[in-house]
């Protein structure tokens, strides 16, 4: 199911229209499709929008929740109990909007490191080992420091700075 764009150089967003009778319609290739089809876009890296076809109301992000509760009932779940009730208490929380950006920077990360895991798993035939997987955590240990400094940086008043020895920086207290 790839997008075909007129222009290469641009890509358009994939609308996909939810009816009253809970069916989705697919305006690219006018057809019904399922919620296993979004998935399948979702995987493809396909840009698209639901949208209720009468109001015109965005509603992906209820689509792709729908699609994320089947697969948590389906299979081995991502979110443990102590995750959800954690993630459930953030709701209306002052930090529910870092704990946002904390969640996507770190699937980013964890995206990024798993492509660069797979890149280093082809060369391990012709390097060390070893030497790749201590260079991944060491890049692993150094990502999450900034990460967490930032996020902690924003949620303290004044900000967190720490030197590379991990003290705390005099001038910054």
């Amino acid at each position: 199911m790839a997008t075909e764009n007129k222009d290469p150089g641009v890509s358009e967003t994939r609308i996909i229209k939810k009816y009253p009778n809970r069916r989705l319609y697919d305006t690219e290739i006018s057809s019904y499709i399922t919620l296993e089809d979004v998935r399948h876009l979702v995987m493809q890296h396909v840009d698209f929008r639901v949208q209720e076809a009468k109001s015109k109301n965005d509603i992906t992000r209820s689509i792709l929740l729908q699609i994320i509760l089947e697969r948590e009932e389906d299979g081995e779940p991502i979110f443990s109990e102590p995750v959800l009730q954690e993630i459930i208490r953030f709701y209306g929380d002052a930090l529910q909007g870092m704990m946002t950006s904390y969640l996507e920077k770190s699937l980013k990360l964890f995206v990024e490191q798993q492509d660069k895991w797979r890149g280093s798993m082809t060369n391990v035939m012709v390097g060390d080992p070893l030497a790749i997987m201590r260079d991944v955590a060491e890049q692993n240990l150094s990502m999450w420091k900034e990460m967490q400094e930032s996020f902690l940086g924003g949620a303290m008043p004044g900000g967190v700075s720490t030197t590379r020895k991990g003290k705390r920086d005099p001038d910054k207290s």
